[in-house]
């Protein structure tokens, strides 16, 4: 059935990229829910974008193989007749101190969030309708530098090197290219294996004295996908309370 507005959401079985999708959902939008692995999860999700008053489907699809991000944009096309938003939330994070990097891990990371960044944008800068968005995610760890998020850092500030080239590069088309990057957001990413202690600590950093919650993160990613925000194109923007 044909939507008026339709988005692709990857990550979005966990997350900030599920928070987004419900949002999505709540403002009438056709959503595909891509996800790697948890199936239970984007169905979840699904039902939460239905309940908020838009149309779900999940897909999975590993946002580094082209075949399968093709096949997910096709399911788009197919199920909802198009496709106007494309939020590109996967992502992985290892945190090591440079000198003790596992360097699979490290490749398996910037496999995700390098190459599954180009892949989508890719796929996304081919499809997308004029008037519509494109939004990646990338982390305010990129300009914060704490200790053991060196290669974590690298791998998204990549991603922001390659933003104002790719709106550049849409020149035309009517679509825009941002980032986000968040700041200390309360996902399951990054709680894995924090203490209390050091999770109080860090959500008083922010002048707000609290940590992100994933719904924040979604209003800003809503705003660009928005007409209201199309104006803002080839920018990184640090929804993070204030960190920096």
């Amino acid at each position: 059935m044909a939507a008026e507005r339709v988005a692709v959401v990857t990550g979005g079985s966990r997350g900030i990229g599920r928070a987004v999708a419900a949002k999505l959902g709540s403002q009438g939008y056709a959503v595909v829910v891509g996800y790697t692995a948890q199936q239970a999860r984007a169905e979840e999700a699904v039902a939460e974008v239905v309940a908020a008053g838009g149309q779900a489907v999940a897909v999975q699809a590993d946002v580094a193989d082209e075949r399968a991000v093709a096949a997910m944009f096709e399911t788009a096309e197919a199920e909802f007749g198009g496709v106007d938003v494309v939020v590109n939330a996967a992502g992985r994070m290892y945190l090591a101190p440079v000198a003790e990097l596992d360097l699979d891990l490290v490749d398996a990371m910037h496999r995700t969030n390098i190459r599954g960044t180009l892949v989508v944008s890719r796929e996304a800068a081919r499809r997308v309708r004029p008037g519509g968005a494109i939004v990646n995610f990338s982390t305010t760890q990129v300009v914060l530098q704490f200790p053991t998020y060196g290669a974590y850092a690298a791998s998204k500030g990549a991603v922001e090197a390659m933003t104002l080239s790719l709106a550049r590069d849409l020149r035309g088309r009517d679509v825009t290219a941002n980032t986000v990057a968040p700041g200390a957001t309360a996902t399951d990413m990054f709680l894995d294996g924090k203490s209390d202690e050091l999770v109080e600590r860090l959500s008083k950093q922010a002048p707000l004295e609290r940590l992100g919650q994933p719904e924040d993160v979604a209003e800003v990613v809503a705003f660009l996908a928005s007409p209201a925000g199309h104006w803002v194109n080839g920018q990184v923007v640090r929804a993070n309370g204030g960190l920096g």
